[in-house]
């Protein structure tokens, strides 16, 4: 699925490792001016293979669902259907991954650690053969490009270190969901009922997360509902920041944001996959940030986003990221009554 990108083993690639290492140094120097946030440390810029890249997430993923396998194990290695499932489940993931990778160009990884220490959050990947084919194809300048795709994987290394509560809160709404995650068949059967009833309504049961979501539960869907406001707050934020600092040293910064609008608006087959898979929900997340982000500066300033670093209960819920003068006026009592108390 992923392919080979003959890109990637060209005499272009040869500065990409290089020129990695610089733009995200330059990048993290950026952010943390901007916006206040500043990760403990250097992170460690990575230029990867599609291939290697695909590795990097099966290790993330087996971490993150390490609760949930432990829990199955001993169920699964009992029933006869297991290998076939494995098989199954095996070749879904394979197909997912593959596909994600011929598309990523860059990623923060805040599950997988770092050989050497054995600490979490230092890893900043970079795809090097879709970096190549994006250049080639639209003209961009290696080093500009190199550096926006930068800013924004930094901004969320940022976010997940430079704020101390964050990496935390955000692994534990994993763990809850996977901890209330059973695999009973009927779980399957329910989500099969819950489509058809989306369907006789006039609406496409995958819109709203895809086979994750039409699989979950009511108490899963408010995990998931947080975990859905918590990124789209994060990826607008992210993007706030690239686009931001862009204008100002990045050349053809504009251009550049337009292309990349215009690859994760893909229609046809692409739309549809992406749709099933539950990924037309993490573009919308894009859209739905910037919006709330966007919204917030307007009315107060990039800085009053900086309230929704306080604490997990400063953040905007799914509702509020719709209606951000709302998120505006909760935390501005939150601050009065704070202050009141003093």
């Amino acid at each position: 699925m992923a392919g080979r990108e003959p890109l990637g083993s060209s005499y272009l690639a040869g500065s990409l490792a290089r020129d990695f290492e610089a733009v995200t140094a330059e990048a993290e120097a950026l952010v943390a001016e901007l916006t206040g946030l500043r990760a403990p440390g250097a992170a460690r810029a990575a230029v990867l293979d599609r291939s290697d890249w695909v590795s990097a997430n099966v290790g993330s993923m087996r971490e993150m669902l390490a609760p949930f396998t432990e829990r199955v194990a001993e169920r699964m290695a009992r029933s006869p259907i297991a290998p076939v499932g494995r098989r199954v489940a095996g070749t879904e993931m394979g197909v997912l991954l593959g596909y994600l990778a011929r598309r990523v160009l860059g990623q923060y990884d805040l599950l997988v650690p770092d050989e050497a220490s054995g600490a979490h959050g230092d890893a900043v990947y970079y795809v090097g053969p879709n970096v190549l084919v994006l250049e080639k194809r639209f003209a961009f300048r290696p080093r500009d490009f190199r550096l926006w795709i930068a800013i924004h994987e930094v901004t969320h290394r940022a976010q997940f270190t430079g704020v101390p509560w964050m990496r935390g809160y955000f692994l534990s709404l994993v763990e809850q969901a996977f901890t209330v995650l059973d695999p009973d068949p009927r779980r399957l059967v329910q989500a099969l009922v819950r489509a058809a009833d989306e369907l006789r309504r006039g609406r496409n049961p995958l819109d709203e997360g895809g086979l994750v979501a039409l699989m979950a539960n009511a108490e899963q869907r408010g995990l998931l509902a947080q975990v859905q406001a918590l990124m789209s707050l994060l990826e607008g934020h992210g993007n706030a920041v690239m686009n931001r600092i862009g204008r100002s040293h990045v050349a053809g910064q504009e251009r550049m944001a337009r292309v990349l609008d215009a690859r994760r608006r893909a229609g046809g087959v692409t739309g549809a996959l992406q749709k099933l898979l539950g990924l037309e929900m993490k573009m919308r997340q894009y859209e739905v940030g910037e919006a709330f982000v966007a919204a917030v500066e307007r009315e107060s300033g990039l800085g009053a986003l900086d309230t929704a670093w306080r604490g997990p209960e400063w953040l905007p819920t799914l509702e509020e990221l719709s209606a951000p003068e709302a998120w505006l006026a909760r935390v501005d009592r939150k601050d009065a009554r704070a202050a009141g108390a003093r």
